[in-house]
């Protein structure tokens, strides 16, 4: 027999990802797109630089903050989100969404938590009573010497 729960709970992930919601730059872009999406949204921007990155902290109208990670090459190799809305996923993980999606499709989702560890994208995302949290990134991009535990 089929676990209804479960179907119903992967469903339920699944269309939070197609959610069209307010979003950021993605994952693998430049970080003028981080800067583009911010006057665009009228999002509060705040950027404060690490020695092996910068972070892009926006502020959305949703009361989401979705945290961007741009390194010395000028790309985004992380983003993380939290807040009472999901971000867009389409449009933070850009190119990897596809990725993304294949690997919901065959993963059972639990209640409250979502992994998926692939060698080029690694999701980690979370939900509790309209509380939304999560990061994803890029392993083969993420910055010597950057421990992944920062990423938030």
């Amino acid at each position: 027999m089929i676990n209804v729960k479960k179907c119903v709970l992967a469903g339920v992930w699944f269309a939070a990802a197609l959610v069209p919601c307010i979003a950021a730059a993605a994952l693998g872009e430049p970080e003028n797109s981080v800067q583009a999406d911010g006057a665009r949204l009228h999002a509060s921007l705040k950027v404060t630089a690490h020695a092996q990155y910068q972070l892009h902290e926006m502020q959305l109208p949703s009361g989401t903050l979705v945290h961007e990670f741009v390194g010395t090459d000028g790309k985004v190799f992380a983003v993380a989100w939290s807040g009472p809305t999901m971000p867009n996923l389409r449009q933070t993980f850009g190119r990897y969404f596809d990725t993304y999606v294949s690997a919901v499709r065959g993963k059972a989702a639990s209640h409250s938590q979502l992994q998926i560890r692939q060698d080029g994208l690694v999701v980690e995302s979370g939900r509790h009573a309209r509380a939304f949290a999560g990061r994803a990134y890029l392993p083969q991009s993420v910055p010597t010497g950057v421990d992944i535990g920062e990423l938030r």
